[in-house]
């Protein structure tokens, strides 16, 4: 019998979907016989994993501090196997402009961007408004460098863009990044494999907390998702491409814009959810894989030096 450590909760503004998804994952675990417990990557943590002793950590923590790098430095250095992509991948996945650095460098087509720092400027300042309006137009989104689930995410007209914008001031760093109307298409990649692909409707503005996590939000899934094939293939090559490119390992999920025939990557997920609306699990359903399946395939590809 495996013993499974799984890390949730954490200190993001994702931890309380942090939390469902560790709670999914432990549930399916002790269904199946493993004995897994939850804990949380606090100040403790290393006294835990010394006293249960677990043949892998499972990490589903999401945001910062769990998904950016900084916990898979730990855990390497403790010399445990875990779960999910290594120190590197982690970092330049969860930090947006160099994710889009890999993406541009091989030819992944992106969102055009602007980084802006709060600290180098004055976020009133209307230099930046007609900077926006010349080399991205508007509407246009604004968002963190380095939160998921599109926490803090705002799509700005020219009237809201400095309000919208004041309200990001406690980063340090943000991304201005050209808006992309169009079709939510996600893919997903298990190790070296295409696992599939899903489209999103969202009732709400675009594809936001809310309409990710919170099931009145009705957003609806779509799978098999309506595209010709030639699109398919080329939808999930890319994701499989910037998978591989950016160093990825296990799972990991894909989002994309598809408008004018043109597929849009706007970021690579490297611990996507796995809870009851989350879509990494309902693509692996679809392709005939159970949950538990997916936990274990994830289980048996962890290691170190990822």
């Amino acid at each position: 019998m495996k013993k499974i450590l799984v890390l949730g909760g954490g200190f993001s503004k994702e931890r309380a979907i942090s939390l469902v998804t560790a709670k999914s994952v432990l549930k399916a675990l002790r269904k199946k016989g493993y004995q897994a417990i939850i804990s949380e990557p606090d100040g403790k943590l290393i006294r835990k994993i010394k006293s249960f002793k677990p043949d892998v950590v499972f990490n589903a923590l999401h945001g910062r501090f769990g998904e950016d790098g900084y916990i898979q430095a730990i855990l390497e250095t403790i010399k445990i196997k875990y779960t999910h992509s290594g120190v590197l991948a982690s970092y330049i996945a969860m930090d947006k402009e160099e994710s889009k650095k890999i993406f541009i460098k091989n030819k992944i087509t992106t969102p055009k961007f602007i980084k802006y720092s709060f600290s180098e400027n004055n976020f009133l300042d209307k230099k930046i408004l007609h900077l926006v309006k010349k080399k991205l137009k508007f509407p246009s989104i604004i968002k963190p460098i380095n939160e998921g689930s599109s926490v803090d995410v705002y799509i700005c007209n020219e009237k809201n863009f400095l309000s919208n914008l004041r309200k990001l001031s406690s980063y340090k760093e943000i991304l201005i990044e050209e808006f992309i109307s169009g079709r939510e298409i996600q893919v997903a990649i298990l190790g070296k494999k295409k696992l599939g692909a899903i489209e999103l409707v969202p009732k709400r503005k675009f594809y936001d907390y809310e309409a990710k996590y919170n099931s009145k939000a009705k957003t609806k899934h779509l799978i098999p998702v309506k595209i010709s094939k030639k699109d398919y293939n080329r939808v999930t090559s890319i994701a499989l491409k910037a998978h591989n490119k950016i160093g990825c390992r296990g799972v990991s999920r894909s989002d994309f814009k598809f408008y004018n025939g043109k597929f849009y990557l706007l970021e690579t997920n490297t611990q996507p959810g796995m809870t009851s609306l989350s879509l990494v699990p309902e693509i692996a359903s679809y392709s005939g894989m159970s949950f538990i399946d997916l936990i274990e395939w994830i289980i048996n590809d962890a290691s170190i030096n990822r």
